[in-house]
């Protein structure tokens, strides 16, 4: 039976002294490769919280993921630029965090697939379950793309609306292959280095 969460969905907007309002998203992921499904997950959080930027942000050391030694990480920033070009609302950068708390700090929504959203409630990664609770509270609103075979619910109230065939793509399958799966801009860094390194 998929196990659920309660998670607060209030927004916090941030102003800056010089400048107005502007509600902002992060997407944190390693976008190796990105693939057509990041592009769908970044745009739906954008249009749905109302998102005036959506920032896709590479950690340096991501957590639980094995060590990438190609493509690089400037690599693989360059492909993920180049596959957002076209959006107005949309930023790459590079973080030094690995949890998604410190990522999220300080941004409006937080957007993840269900794999991000399952690791949330893995005790591992916490000290205890009350430390678990006290950590998801702290979280700024959440987008969550659906997964197909997802073992977690997804609150309702917290759940993207996507095509149904966005919730089966996945990096991995793209890096097996299925270049189809990959942005233009992937695809043509694969066409032009012999493939994605699995």
């Amino acid at each position: 039976m998929p196990r659920s969460s309660a998670i607060k969905t209030g927004t916090i907007l941030k102003r800056n002294k010089t400048g107005p309002v502007r509600k902002r998203g992060v997407f944190p992921a390693t976008f190796n490769p990105p693939t057509t499904a990041h592009l769908a997950i970044a745009e739906a959080a954008w249009r749905q919280h109302n998102l005036d930027e959506v920032h896709l942000v590479l950690s340096e050391r991501p957590l639980d993921k094995d060590s990438v030694t190609r493509p690089t990480l400037d690599e693989r920033v360059a492909v993920t630029r180049a596959s957002v070009a076209q959006h107005r609302w949309a930023e790459v950068s590079v973080t030094s965090h690995q949890l998604l708390a410190d990522i999220a700090a300080d941004f409006d929504v937080l957007i993840m697939g269900a794999d991000k959203w399952e690791q949330l409630h893995e005790l591992r990664y916490y000290q205890s379950t009350d430390h678990m609770q006290m950590a998801l509270a702290s979280l700024p609103t959440l987008a969550i793309a659906p997964r197909a075979g997802s073992l977690l619910d997804i609150p309702a109230e917290v759940l993207l609306t996507l095509p149904a065939d966005m919730t089966t793509i996945s990096s991995t399958a793209a890096r097996a292959g299925a270049v189809d799966l990959m942005t233009p801009a992937a695809r043509a860094w694969a066409d032009a280095n012999g493939g994605w390194p699995q």
